[in-house]
């Protein structure tokens, strides 16, 4: 089992925190580093919202060993072929160890409040998989491109700074639009806040699409990222004091909630399931002695 922190980007995030938690994370022991891509939070006052691309390029030159990547960067934000470009880049900077998100978006404020067009879910998964197409076949083909897409085209693009074996995760639960997609383009599916039982059936329907495409099902790597309270019950008490479920009741469907021991088990279920990666989505960017304490509670227990 591999273990990343997920951090939400336009919730607070700014230069001396994303700084802190990938020093942290790079020196402890954690697997990857995942931060949402959003222009501003969806509802509320606005807080800072650290560009995702400038983000990931500092974490590419200044870290030596976490993955890292977006979870994920939305298709209506960014021409795929200059998606592509970023892409290219930031993976050869780090050496491999960018993964890129994509998907489909889902937040009509920062759409708005920014200018960009903002389409139906429809239109969205059509924009997705023209710009899948695009996006392999620029990070993947050795000479020019030329693609005549519903939304996006291309002619005669090349990328010649690039590794050609770049990542790309595909994020969502649908199961009639996404999970297709990931099983004919992505390298890594993740699900979203799923408890087991809905996770597995995802995962079955995976196979099955796998299948349909004449790959292996160990072609896609499976992960998810989900809500991580780590504590003692005072603490995650305080966590959950708004919160419709217990802590009981959260935990028996997957979130990843108590004292390192809990989270252990809760976590070794998952691994049981057959899960390959987890990200820990952490709330709090200044709360680096509990990311730290969390490393060395947890992350021994399933060490390589």
């Amino acid at each position: 089992m591999q273990i990343g922190l997920m951090f939400e980007g336009q919730d607070g995030l700014n230069w001396e925190h994303w700084k802190n938690v990938l020093e942290v994370a790079d020196t402890t022991g954690y697997q990857s580093v995942w931060r949402s891509d959003h222009f501003t939070n969806a509802q509320g006052e606005v807080k800072d919202a650290l560009e995702l691309w400038t983000s990931l390029t500092y974490a590419a030159a200044n870290t030596e060993n976490i993955e890292f990547g977006p979870l994920v960067t939305p298709i209506t934000f960014r021409h795929p072929g200059l998606l592509a470009q970023y892409a290219a880049s930031v993976d050869v900077l780090s050496e491999g160890r960018l993964i890129l998100g994509m998907g489909t978006g889902w937040q009509d404020r920062e759409h708005e409040a920014f200018g960009i067009h903002f389409p139906a879910l429809s239109e969205r998964y059509e924009r997705l998989e023209d710009g899948l197409e695009i996006v392999t076949r620029l990070l993947r083909t050795e000479g020019a491109v030329s693609y005549e897409g519903k939304h996006y085209s291309l002619s005669d693009a090349h990328i010649s700074m690039k590794r050609t074996d770049t990542r790309i995760l595909i994020g969502g639960n649908g199961p009639n639009k996404t999970l297709p997609l990931a099983a004919k383009y992505a390298d890594e599916w993740n699900a979203v806040y799923l408890g087991y039982d809905d996770w597995q059936e995802r995962n079955d329907l995976l196979n099955g699409y796998l299948e349909e495409q004449g790959r292996d099902a160990g072609a896609v790597k499976r992960s998810l990222m989900i809500r991580c309270i780590y504590g003692d019950d005072a603490t995650v008490a305080k966590a959950l004091e708004n919160s419709s479920r217990s802590k009981e009741e959260l935990q028996a469907s997957g979130y990843v909630i108590g004292t390192g021991a809990e989270m252990v088990d809760i976590i070794g279920k998952w691994s049981d399931l057959g899960l390959e990666r987890i990200m820990l989505q952490w709330i709090g960017y200044d709360d680096i002695d509990g990311i730290a304490n969390m490393a060395n509670e947890v992350l021994p227990h399933f060490a390589d």
